[in-house]
């Protein structure tokens, strides 16, 4: 009888070992500890972490890149060449002059009576004074021209001082009437050639 109790011993240990639970492994023995709230994130924070990861993974080219300056070889800007702003010109086909398109003026439609030509009657004004000179021939070897010399006196505006100047016009004479030395008065008139445009009014006083 004393031998039952230490036989029945390592059975019930065999027993309890059988019942026990397998043993936890450090991960779940970790993960059992925290409590199942903590492990839970908010939803709020996940956003911000997937937000973070795809600014991570963004490339750089899609950031706003600093603007340095001008750049080269861009058409439009200051700084690009004359080549890139500038785009080539297609060459046009060379057509025949008689094939090219025809562009005719239109034709004017004539009447069939010609209006007739009226003149108006000239305004009644009177004539312009012309200017006289009086002077003396010193040349009548020309057919139907003189030229008369026209001394002038005046005194000088600043210094009062008499200055004597003398002018020669080319006068016409259609009688050739005048001789040299006769005092004549001439009269401004048309032009009636390169030169002349006085014309002999009268003798005055004919040469001794």
């Amino acid at each position: 009888m004393a031998e039952e109790p230490e036989t029945n011993e390592p059975a019930e240990e065999q027993t309890v070992d059988a019942e026990a639970p397998a043993e936890e492994t450090p991960a779940e023995e970790a993960t059992a500890d925290i409590p199942a709230e903590a492990t839970e994130q908010p939803p709020a924070a996940e956003e911000e972490d997937a937000e973070a990861s795809a600014e991570e993974a963004a490339p750089a080219a899609e950031q706003p890149v600093r603007d340095s300056g001008p750049v080269e070889g861009v058409p439009g800007e200051p700084g690009g060449s004359p080549a890139a702003e500038a785009p080539a010109k297609k060459k046009r086909k060379r057509v025949p002059r008689a094939q090219r398109r025809q562009r005719p003026r239109p034709k004017r439609e004539r009447p069939a009576a010609r209006k007739p030509i009226t003149r108006l009657p000239k305004p009644e004004s009177e004539r312009g004074q012309r200017q006289e000179r009086r002077g003396v021939v010193v040349a009548s070897a020309m057919d139907k021209t003189i030229v008369v010399k026209v001394n002038t006196i005046k005194a000088h505006t600043k210094y009062k001082k008499v200055v004597r100047r003398s002018v020669k016009f080319h006068a016409h004479d259609p009688e050739n009437r005048a001789n040299v030395g006769d005092v004549v008065r001439i009269v401004e008139t048309r032009p009636l050639s390169k030169t002349k445009n006085w014309r002999l009014a009268e003798i005055v006083e004919a040469a001794r």
